[in-house]
């Protein structure tokens, strides 16, 4: 595939097979642990479902890089697994990083919990605004890491100072790409080193499947694949088949998911019941111009806080009909959630309302139903509460 051609055009063709198997227009799953050696010396490069190397894996492969116009990608188990298995790639006990202060409860743990018994420390950032980055800096720091659209608040962080920080002082920039996905924004093309993902969410679309995704430079890639081959963090064929599935579909749904969560939040923002509404593409937004120039839509999530109690957002969300009060998002069906119960519930209150997250916010991953009966049901259920 060229780099010239859409990312459109890309979802359905990149990695794609030269010679279709059993002249197959779908990739087949190939569901065989083990393979025939075929006179490679490496170990990394025997076929084999644990080394993420197999016709399934490759194909996907082939399909992620060509969408953020990396050299190489990989997938792994989940996202949490791409992230640690990246973040432990590039530190080692005594190394130092930097991350912005408001990430991914999962994330969030394994940088306070796990990650000071392994002699690795960090401090936080403002993503929003550079100065005082480099006060944080010590001749250990080693990367910087942050989200594209930051979760559950939903702030776009000024990603160009990221890379040229990063650059400035020799230090690797990761960011996970997730509730952006690379419709929206790609980082390679931005000079980030990695691209990650939870492709859990919008990559593969359809709430069947646990996967993550790293995407970058040949060099970069190959020494995350050797580290991930040696924790055992591999994608099992069928799931790597409804993720290439998925994902042929991503610009379609996330032209959808695109204009449906503005639509919500312009919609709660100017509701009497509702406050504190968090999406990047309302001009009320911090993010706002941020937003414009960087991202080509602002992904598929609102959050925001019902003019009351805890207790009524629980309603809120208990007398919905369209939209499910599950975790996670990305899917074509719209979720509900409170963070503080889901997504960041490993962290202590405090460590929540330091980074901003009451526990009456309510996050809502916004699906590709008719926006008509997803407002409908909105206003519905607000008028109840």
């Amino acid at each position: 595939m060229s780099k010239n051609h859409k990312i459109d055009t890309k979802l359905i063709h990149a990695g794609e097979p030269k010679v279709r198997y059993g002249n197959a227009v779908s990739m087949p799953i190939f569901q065989s642990s083990t393979f025939e050696v075929s006179g490679k010396a490496d170990y990394h490069d025997l076929k084999y479902i644990r080394l993420n190397n197999t016709p399934n894996h490759i194909a996907l492969h082939g399909k992620l890089a060509a969408l953020e116009n990396g050299e190489e990608a990989l997938v792994a188990s989940s996202g949490m697994a791409a992230i640690s298995t990246t973040l432990l790639t590039f530190l080692k006990s005594g190394d130092h990083f930097l991350a912005h202060e408001s990430l991914y409860g999962g994330t969030h743990d394994l940088i306070n919990k796990d990650f000071p018994d392994l002699g690795i420390s960090c401090d936080y950032i403002d993503g929003r605004n550079s100065d005082g980055w480099e006060e944080k800096l010590r001749p250990e720091t080693k990367l910087i890491y942050v989200e594209t659209i930051t979760n559950p608040l939903l702030d776009v962080l000024d990603l160009n100072a990221v890379v040229i920080f990063a650059k400035q002082h020799n230090l690797l920039s990761l960011i996970d790409n997730t509730f952006a996905s690379p419709v929206n924004y790609r980082p390679i093309e931005h000079g980030f080193d990695l691209s990650l993902h939870s492709a859990t969410k919008y990559l593969n679309g359809h709430t069947d499947i646990v996967a993550g995704a790293v995407i970058g430079s040949q060099e970069l890639v190959t020494k995350v694949r050797h580290k991930l081959n040696h924790l055992g963090g591999a994608l099992d064929p069928n799931a790597c088949f409804l993720m290439h599935r998925g994902m042929k579909t991503l610009s379609i749904r996330m032209e959808r998911q695109n204009s449906n969560s503005l639509a919500v939040a312009k919609f709660l923002e100017d509701h009497e019941k509702v406050k504190n509404v968090h999406h990047p593409g309302l001009e009320s937004s911090a993010s706002f111009n941020r937003a414009q120039e960087l991202l080509d839509g602002c992904g598929g999530m609102v959050s925001f806080e019902i003019n009351g109690t805890v207790e009524d957002a629980d309603k809120f969300m208990s007398y919905l009909t369209l939209f499910i009060n599950a975790p996670s998002l990305g899917g074509v069906e719209s979720l509900i959630t409170r963070p503080a119960q889901s997504s960041h519930s490993g962290m202590s209150q405090e460590e929540r309302s330091a980074a901003g997250i009451k526990d009456e916010l309510i996050r809502m991953s916004i699906g590709i139903e008719a926006i008509e009966d997803l407002i409908a049901d909105i206003e519905y259920t607000l008028e109840k509460i």
